[in-house]
Order: C-alpha cells, then sequence, then structure tokens
C-alpha cells in the first residue's frame, strides 16, 4: 500500500518551525521595524510572538487529537461540518503559505540584485525568485526525508549566521554602549509599532507550519507541541538580540530606511567588514531558502487534505508511489508561489510595471498576512466550537482558561488584520472570493472516505483449485486496501487487476490475465475486483445485498474454469466507479490493470487510462482459446510512450514462445500517418521470433487488421497520441482498429501507460507534430508530380 511513511523526529520538526520564522522577518523587516520605530522595534515583535503563542497553543491542543497533514485546515475540518466555511479556511491557509513563500523568495531575489548579481545584467526582478521556487518544488516532491535533512543544515548555518552578526555588535560597540545605545532608542509611537507587530507576524506563523506537516512526523501528538513552543521562544531571543544590533548600527537611520529590506547587509559590513557583509548576505539567502522550503511542505499537505477531502481536485491528494509525497499537490503549490512573485514582484512592483497597478512586497506582505491571520482567528473559534461539541474527547494538552484565552487570540488576529498594507488586504480578499466563486461553480466532490465501501471481503483461490465457498458479506466501516489473503509472502509478486463489470466475461478476461502475468513472472496473483456503482445521496446499504448477489455470481462463474494463477475476488460499492479502480490498483500495488474496451460508460474508462497508477489494457474479442493462446502476436509499427511500453510486454510475450508481427501500414486516405518499422524493431528483444509485413490500405486500422486476421492471434496497439483532442477530432486509430476488429472477429489489446507531465506534454504537441509530418510529405509529392518547363 502506498502511504505516508512518518520520517521527522523533533530535531526536523523544530527546524521546520525555526527556519521559518528565521527569514525574510529577521534579515529584511528588522532594518525597516528600527527605521520606523527605533528599540520599540522589540515591543513590536514581542506583541507578534505572543499574539502568535495563543493561537500556537490552540495548535498544540488540536495537534495532541489529531495527527495528520492540514494544521488550520485540518482542525477545522474535524470541527465545522459547512463546507464553504472550510473550502474558505483551506484555500486561504493555502494561498497564506504560498504569499508567506513568494514574499521570502522574492526578497531573496532582492538580496541577489543588490550584492551579488552584478548591476547592469538584464535580469527581471523576481526572476531568481521563480527559478528558487521551481527548484525547491522539486526537492519537496522528491521526498520530505531529504527535505527535512536539508531543513536542520540550512537552519542550524543561518542561527550561527545570526550569532556571528549580534557579537560583531556587541564586539564592535561594547556590551554597555550596546546597551546603552539600545535603551535611549525607545519610540512612544503606538500606531507605528502596532503596524509593524502586524507586518511582523509573518515572522512568526513558522509554527503552524509544524502542526500543517505533522503527518509526516514520527510521534506528532508529543513533539509537535513541543517543537511549536521551543521555536517560537527560541526566534523571540534572536530577534531581541538582532534589533538591540541594528539599533547600535554606525550607518545612519536614514540609509537604514533606505536600503529597506536589504539594510542588514549594510550594518553587518560596517560591524565586520566585508567578510560580515557577505556572511550575512549568506546567511539571509539561506534563511529564505529553508523557509520557502518548510512552507512548501507545509502548503502541499493542505492542498493533499484538500483534495481527499474533495474541496481541491483530487490529484492533490495522490501520492506518488516512488516519493510517498503529494507530488501534484507540491505542483500546484509551486505554480502558485511562482504566479504570485509574477504578479507582485514582475508585472506590478511598487514602482513600475505593466499599467497603474502597484503592488510589491509591501502588498506581498500584507496578501500574506491576511490570509494566515483570518483562518487563525476561525482556528481559536474551532477551539472553542470542538470543546462544546465534543467535551468527551481525550485532549493530552488543554488551553488553560478556555474560552477566554482563545477569545484574547480572535480579538488580537482582527485587530492585526486592520494594521496591514490597504493594498494587501483588497487584492487579498478578491483573490479568496474568487476562489470562493469557483468553487461554488465546481461544487466540490465527495470525500475519498466517502466514495467506496466493501460489499465483501476478498476471497483467494490458490493456483489449481476451485473455490466453493459464497462471498462473505461483510461491510468494514472503512476501506481496507491491504491484501491480507495473498499473504505476506507475497509482497513482491506480479499483480494484475481484473476489474469486471460484465460477470459472464470474467472467465476470458480472468484467464488473458493470468496468461500475461504469468509471462512476467514465475508466481503472480490476479485480483478480481467488481465496482457495484450508487448515486450521490444514496445510502450504501440500499445496495449491499445487491452487490453481494453480483460477487457470488462471480465466485461461481471463476469456479466453473481453470485459471493458471491463483486469484482473488473482490466486490465494491462505490460512487466513481473509476476512482475505486484506481484506488483499488494503488492499493494493492498492481503492476497491470486489465478490463474491458469500453462499449459503454466511456467516463470510466478516461479516468482509469488518465488516472491509473500502472499501466493498463484495454482487451476486445477475447473468448476462452484466446485467453490462453498467445502462440501468435500482430503489432502495428507506431511510436510514443504507450507503444514503447506496449513493446515491452510484446517483447516479454516474444521470449516466452510468441511469434510477433510487426505491420506496417502505409496508406492511401487520410487516416493515419506512415510510421518508421525500423524504430518498433529496436524496441523488440533481438533473440525473439518476427515477422515483418509492409502493407497498403485505405486507412492504418484497415491494415493492421487484415494483416492480423490472415496471420491469427490478438493485435496489440498503443492508446493514442492525439486522445487530448478526440472530443473535437474523431477518428483515432484505436477507436477505428476496434470497430474494424470487431467486424473481423480479431482480439485486441489496446496499451496505455502512465505518462506524467513530460509524457502529457508529448501528447499534446504530437498532433501538430503528425500533421506538420503530414503537410510535409504532402508537398514534396506534389513537387515530384509537378513538371518542371525549360526554356
Amino acid at each position: 500500500m502506498v502511504e505516508h511513511t512518518r520520517t521527522l523526529g523533533f530535531k526536523v520538526a523544530f527546524a521546520l518551525g525555526l527556519g521559518t520564522m528565521i527569514a525574510a522577518g529577521i534579515f529584511s523587516l528588522s532594518g525597516t521595524a528600527v527605521a520606523a520605530v527605533g528599540s520599540s522595534a522589540i515591543i513590536s515583535f514581542v506583541i507578534a510572538a505572543v499574539i502568535a503563542s495563543i493561537t500556537a497553543y490552540t495548535y498544540s491542543e488540536f495537534a495532541s487529537i489529531y495527527s495528520e497533514n492540514g494544521g488550520g485546515y485540518l482542525f477545522s475540518s474535524r470541527t465545522f461540518e459547512e463546507d464553504r466555511l472550510l473550502f474558505a479556511i483551506g484555500s486561504s491557509l493555502f494561498l497564506g503559505y504560498c504569499a508567506t513563500t513568494a514574499f521570502y523568495l522574492a526578497t531573496m531575489g532582492e538580496w541577489f540584485h543588490q550584492f551579488i548579481i552584478p548591476h547592469g545584467i538584464p535580469i527581471p526582478h523576481g526572476g531568481i525568485a521563480v527559478l528558487t521556487a521551481i527548484l525547491l518544488g522539486y526537492l519537496n516532491s522528491k521526498g520530505t526525508e531529504e527535505s527535512g535533512t536539508f531543513q536542520v543544515l540550512v537552519t542550524s548555518a543561518k542561527v550561527a549566521v545570526l550569532v556571528v552578526f549580534v557579537g560583531g555588535a556587541f564586539g564592535s560597540a561594547g556590551p554597555a554602549e550596546a546597551i546603552g545605545t539600545f535603551t535611549t532608542g525607545f519610540q512612544n509611537d503606538v500606531g507605528g509599532i502596532v503596524s509593524v507587530a502586524a507586518v511582523a507576524f509573518i515572522t512568526f506563523f513558522g509554527f503552524s507550519a509544524i502542526a500543517a506537516s505533522a503527518g509526516e512526523i514520527i510521534e506528532p501528538r508529543k513533539t509537535v507541541p513541543k517543537a511549536i513552543a521551543a521555536s517560537i521562544l527560541t526566534v523571540t531571543v534572536l530577534y531581541i538580540f538582532v534589533i538591540v544590533a541594528m539599533v547600535n548600527s554606525p550607518i545612519p537611520a536614514e540609509v537604514v530606511a533606505r536600503q529597506g529590506e536589504t539594510a542588514m547587509g549594510k550594518v553587518a559590513a560596517a560591524f565586520l567588514g566585508s567578510f560580515g557583509k557577505w556572511l550575512i548576505v549568506a546567511g539571509a539567502i539561506f534563511s529564505m531558502v529553508s523557509a520557502s522550503n518548510a512552507s512548501i511542505l507545509a502548503a502541499s499537505g493542505i492542498g493533499s487534505l484538500m483534495g481527499k477531502q474533495g474541496q481541491a481536485p483530487r490529484r492533490f491528494s495522490r501520492i506518488h508511489p516512488t516519493y510517498a509525497t503529494p507530488f501534484w499537490s507540491v505542483i500546484t503549490t509551486t505554480g502558485v508561489i511562482s504566479a504570485l512573485i509574477v504578479a507582485f514582484i514582475t508585472l506590478f512592483p511598487s514602482e513600475g510595471g505593466v499599467g497603474p497597478l502597484h503592488l510589491g512586497l509591501n502588498a506581498l506582505t500584507g496578501f500574506a498576512n491576511l490570509n494566515l491571520l483570518a483562518p487563525l482567528a476561525v482556528v481559536n473559534v474551532a477551539l472553542i466550537a470542538s470543546r462544546r461539541r465534543f467535551p468527551d474527547l481525550e485532549r493530552p494538552i488543554r488551553v488553560p482558561f478556555s474560552p477566554w484565552l482563545p477569545v484574547l487570540g480572535i480579538v488580537a488576529n482582527l485587530a492585526l488584520i486592520a494594521k496591514l498594507p490597504p493594498t494587501g488586504i483588497a487584492v487579498g480578499v478578491a483573490v479568496e472570493l474568487l476562489f470562493i466563486g469557483a468553487y461554488l461553480v465546481w461544487g466540490g466532490a465527495p470525500n475519498v472516505d466517502e466514495l467506496v465501501r466493501h460489499a465483501v471481503e476478498q476471497q483467494t483461490q490458490p493456483l489449481g483449485t476451485t473455490g466453493d465457498g459464497q462471498a462473505g458479506a461483510e461491510t468494514p466501516s472503512e476501506l481496507d486496501t491491504d491484501v491480507e489473503a495473498a499473504g505476506e509472502e507475497s509482497e513482491d509478486r506480479y499483480r494484475v487487476l481484473v476489474p469486471m463489470a460484465r460477470i459472464n466475461r470474467a472467465p476470458d478476461y480472468v484467464r488473458l490475465a493470468a496468461t500475461l502475468a504469468n509471462a512476467r513472472d514465475e508466481n503472480p496473483i490476479v485480483h478480481v475486483l467488481n465496482v457495484t456503482h450508487i448515486p450521490d445521496q444514496t445510502p450504501y446499504e440500499m445496495v449491499q445485498e445487491t452487490a453481494e448477489k453480483r460477487a457470488d455470481r462471480l465466485v461461481e462463474r471463476l469456479d466453473t474454469v481453470d485459471v493458471n494463477a491463483e486469484y482473488t475476488v473482490g466486490g465494491h460499492i462505490s460512487r466513481d466507479v473509476g476512482f475505486d479502480i484506481n484506488e483499488t490498483a494503488r492499493s494493492n500495488e498492481v503492476d497491470l490493470i486489465l478490463m474491458g474496451y469500453p462499449e459503454e460508460h466511456y467516463e470510466i474508462a478516461e479516468s482509469v487510462e488518465y488516472n491509473a497508477p500502472c499501466d493498463v489494457l484495454f482487451a476486445q474479442n477475447f473468448d476462452m482459446g484466446d485467453s490462453e493462446q498467445l502462440d501468435t502476436i500482430n503489432v502495428g509499427v507506431g511510436g510514443g510512450p504507450h507503444h514503447e511500453s506496449m513493446l515491452s510486454l510484446v517483447g516479454t510475450l516474444g521470449r516466452a514462445g510468441a511469434t510477433v508481427h510487426v505491420i506496417n501500414v502505409t496508406p492511401t486516405g487520410n487516416n493515419g500517418t506512415t510510421e518508421e518499422m525500423e524504430e518498433t524493431l529496436d524496441e523488440l528483444p533481438p533473440d525473439i521470433a518476427i515477422e515483418r509485413h509492409e502493407v497498403t490500405a485505405e486507412s492504418v486500422a484497415d491494415g493492421v487488421v487484415d494483416v492480423a486476421a490472415e496471420n491469427g492471434g490478438p493485435l496489440f496497439i498503443g492508446a493514442s497520441r492525439t486522445r487530448l483532442l478526440k472530443r473535437w477530432v474523431l477518428g483515432s486509430t484505436p477507436d477505428q482498429v476496434i470497430q474494424r476488429a470487431d467486424a473481423a472477429g480479431v482480439p485486441v489489446i489496446v496499451y496505455a501507460t502512465p505518462t506524467g507531465i513530460t509524457g502529457r506534454l508529448s501528447e499534446a504537441l504530437t498532433p501538430l507534430g503528425r500533421l506538420t509530418r503530414r503537410v510535409f510529405r504532402r508537398n514534396q509529392e506534389r513537387d515530384s508530380a509537378t513538371p518542371v518547363r525549360s526554356d
């Protein structure tokens, strides 16, 4: 079963929180804060820390109960039932994490432009930030253990840099004079102090990154609260010392104010010389990178949970079979971060840019803080509601003085929102309303946990035996995805899933699956599945008896034939058949799905083809003889990822003794394109029996079916490479082959393989390439047929 493995201990969890907090706030906002309110910046940061701590306490109580990814969105979803409210919370937190990451990376980009990139090189602002976002997205898609180790190393390095910076300040001025200068620099600007606290809150939000990643953390009920408390306390102490150092800067205040987010680099140069400047530059860049890494991990965790609960595309919840990460959620997170950087920094900066709209880093800070503070207020409300709705729920950690302390957190969060930059608030509200509007139009999807129920337990029929029992009638409360009946020793066996809608055809397809599996492995196992579909709002109990009878019929039908492999039989009830098939394939870690070519319900086949975790075969016209006799195989010449994967199976069958007939058709009409036979032959093993066929026909489909009918045996073809256009352009080759094969009585297997992002891009571009080749060939034929006149 493909699932998350908890790999992050206290050290990494602490580094996640600390690394997120020691970022753009300490390296960029410290200079801006000191320029605005002097030594009172410490009060601003302490206010932000106290407000963050109140909500962090709420997070700790929830995290001691729920140990999954999702943070505030998870806690709210376990308390409230209103879908629109939950979507608003989840999307706001997702945007908040993405905007926070965009702010960190955009600030890092400004440090690059100020200190590293030579002046005059035309690199657009935001370009370095987008590139870094893509690299971090790639890192997080590869696995949380790798990114967690990276987090610990970088966080340790930047803490060391800050210690050196503070030591330089005290060494330059002397401890007594440094403290004296600091104590005389306080101001009474209450409004300015609160405004700085509102902007600085983003620096303390790292505590939520720990809770949002609880699903990756070992013993989260103990580790998460400890890591939250330790990270907030540590970063508050560091901020105090950094502010003291900044106040003692020998650089005039107006210069610090003008330098803004890069002022700390100038101050370090004054304290420590050139070495100090480059040390702080390196520390700032590493800090912002590690904070961004933690925020991406948190945002993708929320996206994954929203996908699971039907408030985002289900693909977001899908776990990568190799890296065990929510791959699509990470990709989406990376895309949103990049879009925010381009919008706020590249297209609409604070000065210049495209059109009259001016945003920049200040507006981006407001956008991020709005989308963080508003959900935090709701999480405090959720704690009060949770205490009342679930008074008997075990809570290892309890917030004291409830509900008064959560109410204080609500008021404080709302007060900070009022002090945020107005432009950032306006853009944040507009984007959130756009997201909510899109969700209302879409309507959401059912929760993954509510889509499927087992109608019967899986029954195993060992090799060489026939079953005589009836399917059981138990209904587990949760989808049990382990195949315990197959035995622990079967974990590494080759597995084929055979979804059966028409039970009378089960013997043919199960025996075909066994034949294909035996060519791949000595001891394979075939999982036979019947899915009974029910509409939304229909109780599962209404079709329970029907599903049990269908499973019984399936067992009885297979008992009448010999299957040359061990197999299991199971029955499900599902609101989404395609989803159920793919999830069963993932859960059982199958290597191949074999199902009938769709005669109706094309959407099920399409869902399986596009979303399957493994290769998929669509079979047509197979009977008992064809299922076990694969001595002759016909293959159409082609190209693309589906064709190449199909040739691997064909080569395996060839090594098992089958004769492979490779058919290349030159179409005389407009249906199909001539392919290169040598490309197909090069992909086949050299030690198998191969016969070549070069034919001319009206269409590719006509040619391959006619030759296959003469040779006997099934015809293998790859899935269409133009299927992205099939709703607008009819007549793809596989569909034409199926139609002609039906009339000729030729069994056909259409092979589809998971293609990933690059494969789908290739599929999208293939029609253009094929059209270009066709037009080029026609022009050559026309030119060669045109008589040349000589004077």
